[in-house]
């Protein structure tokens, strides 16, 4: 294995307090009040935009000033309501020298993306980094993947593969043309990442660096 793709949300760093506490602080605006946190993990992993419609029924024009809502408290606060799952640098270290690339592909925009990973100490792992942007150019994980193998054509089939913990990471590395770990530690559950044939599952961070290693 030569590049192993990594999810950030969900699969390197566990989000919830952070997203959540920004989702609740865009609906708010709305005047739409959750009845508590675990009604908005559905949130995480997903694009926000089309999230807000399907959740919560706010339109189109809503849904966009709501991620709007939802930047102003995460760039300020929201994305260090975060923490490092347990295990996770230890990983990241042994891919590294046994000589893989490592590549975050996340939904979320890289300008945030990049301040996380400089926060928690783990940009010093990556090789490259590919998510969305702020006006939304790559708002599906294909997209993200798709623009990672622009900028990395020799990734195939045979030398990488996408690790994540919601079906949107299986489905986009599979319409990439690459294969997909599922994890379980993070927001998705077994039957999603089943349902859209991960190739493999991993339920902790240890089981995934003996799949991956």
């Amino acid at each position: 294995m030569r590049y192993v793709l990594f999810d950030l949300d969900g699969t390197l760093t566990d989000p919830g307090p952070g997203i959540t506490n920004c989702v609740a602080y865009a609906l708010e605006k709305f005047g739409v009040y959750p009845k508590g946190r675990e009604e908005l993990y559905p949130y995480i992993g997903p694009p926000l935009v089309p999230s807000f419609r399907e959740y919560h029924g706010l339109s189109a024009e809503q849904a966009e000033q709501a991620l709007l809502y939802y930047r102003e408290r995460f760039s300020a606060k929201g994305l260090y309501e975060n923490e490092v799952y347990a295990g996770i640098p230890e990983l990241l270290a042994a891919l590294r020298e046994r000589g893989d690339k490592l590549i975050v592909a996340t939904s979320k925009p890289e300008e945030f993306t990049n301040r996380i990973l400089a926060h928690f100490d783990l940009s010093k792992y990556f090789d490259f980094v590919g998510g969305n942007t702020l006006d939304e150019a790559r708002p599906t994980k294909a997209s993200v993947i798709t623009y990672i193998q622009e900028n990395y054509p020799d990734i195939t089939a045979d030398n990488a593969v996408m690790v994540g913990d919601r079906k949107y990471d299986i489905e986009g590395a599979h319409a990439c043309g690459l294969p997909a770990v599922g994890v379980l530690y993070g927001y998705g559950d077994r039957a999603e990442l089943e349902t859209v044939c991960a190739d493999k599952i991993a339920v902790t961070v240890s089981e995934l660096a003996s799949l991956l290693l």
